[in-house]
């Protein structure tokens, strides 16, 4: 009996795979008779009792029949996050190439520009959709109403779309069009969990810069929602600058650069992405300035979940970031890709993966797992 490559977090923490995150294709995951899995694919595919793993792959490879899975990925910008997003991605499709016998054709394309350039994502995925992609993965900062439309008429002509990294959660879901949204709630898990840490470690008093995406970016609205009731729930917090950072590292930078100009007696940057935090780090030391040493200087808070984040945590020149999940993200779009567009299985419109605050004193194995991701045994159309 074989084993799979490595385990992902979402095995370690739930053993019935998917069905943990509302997924119905729990027969997808190394769930084994060691493991106590009981997969529904045994009834499903009219076997009698529990199979074991081989039984089981035996017979969704029967189903899958050699399909060829064609599927586009585009990410609003060609960045480090997204890039770890992807190889999350490659290393279940492989896993899934090696046990069921199906193909990938796996196409990138992000639109060229920042955040804002949303136009290229439109022609992008209508340029899949009209070479009848089987499935296509999208994260972009569109108009909500744009897109939805777009993806209603990607469905009428039987090509499936599915968002990621997305903030779906600040939408009605009978609104989206989607066959469902692989992330996490920006609200809850991003930016409340960033505004207590700084809070917590604060002790309930201190000033605090933030540094914001772009204007009417999604991401933005919804972490701010967070962070702010994070900051109702300590009022001693003070908010005494805040910038748009282009959830970029060299803005970061400027922007903090330009904040700590005019306040440098804070506590705290919070960077609504990582990004924008490592880019306050470096305006920091430009400045000057000493970096959170558990006592005082200033503490900085980021969100993603980076290898080079987790790098800087290491060398005390960010104090924390919010690890958004995004290996579970790739490895989940991929589950949800197989069960729907190859086994024809339904799924739930939101799928939002675990997130935790990350710092010294968890760095380790968040930075191990996502080193395990970026090692992907085979690379697809890169």
């Amino acid at each position: 009996m074989t084993t799979n490559d490595g385990l992902s977090r979402r095995s370690l923490l739930r053993t019935a795979g998917l069905i943990g995150v509302g997924v119905g294709a729990s027969s997808l995951v190394a769930c084994t008779a060691e493991s106590g899995g009981t997969p529904a694919a045994g009834a499903a595919s009219g076997a009698v009792g529990a199979p074991d793993a081989a039984d089981l792959d035996k017979a969704i490879k029967a189903a899958v029949k050699g399909k060829e899975i064609k599927v586009g990925f585009t990410p609003p910008v060609l960045s480090e996050n997204f890039t770890q997003i992807e190889n999350a991605a490659w290393r279940k499709m492989y896993e899934y190439e090696q046990r069921f016998g199906c193909s990938w054709v796996w196409e990138r394309q992000a639109p060229v520009g920042d955040f804002n350039a949303v136009q290229g994502t439109l022609g992008i995925v209508q340029a899949w959709v009209s070479r009848k992609f089987d499935a296509i993965a999208v994260c972009t900062g569109a108009n909500f109403a744009t897109v939805q439309s777009l993806y209603k008429n990607a469905a009428s002509k039987g090509v499936k779309i599915y968002q990621f990294n997305q903030p779906a959660e600040l939408y009605p879901e009978d609104q989206l069009q989607t066959v469902t949204n692989v992330g996490y709630d920006n609200r809850w898990q991003s930016g409340y969990l960033a505004g207590k840490y700084i809070a917590d470690k604060l002790g309930g008093q201190g000033n605090i810069l933030q540094i914001w995406g772009p204007s009417g970016s999604d991401w933005t609205r919804g972490r701010r929602i967070g962070f702010d009731k994070a900051l109702t729930e300590h009022p001693g917090i003070k908010v005494v600058g805040e910038a748009d950072g282009g959830y970029v590292r060299d803005k970061g930078f400027t922007a903090a650069q330009d904040l700590l100009t005019k306040n440098n007696k804070v506590n705290a940057i919070y960077g609504e992405n990582e990004e924008m935090a490592l880019g306050a780090s470096q305006a920091i030391d430009t400045a000057g300035l000493k970096h959170w040493d558990g006592k005082e200087g200033i503490l900085t808070v980021g969100a993603d979940g980076l290898v080079s984040g987790y790098k800087q945590i290491r060398a005390g020149k960010l104090s924390a970031t919010v690890d958004i999940g995004g290996v579970d993200q790739g490895q989940n779009l991929i589950e949800a890709i197989f069960a729907t567009a190859v086994l024809g299985q339904a799924v739930t419109q939101i799928i939002n993966n675990p997130t935790q605050v990350v710092d010294k004193s968890n760095v380790d194995w968040h930075q191990a797992y996502t080193e395990w991701a970026l090692a992907a045994p085979k690379k697809y159309g890169a």
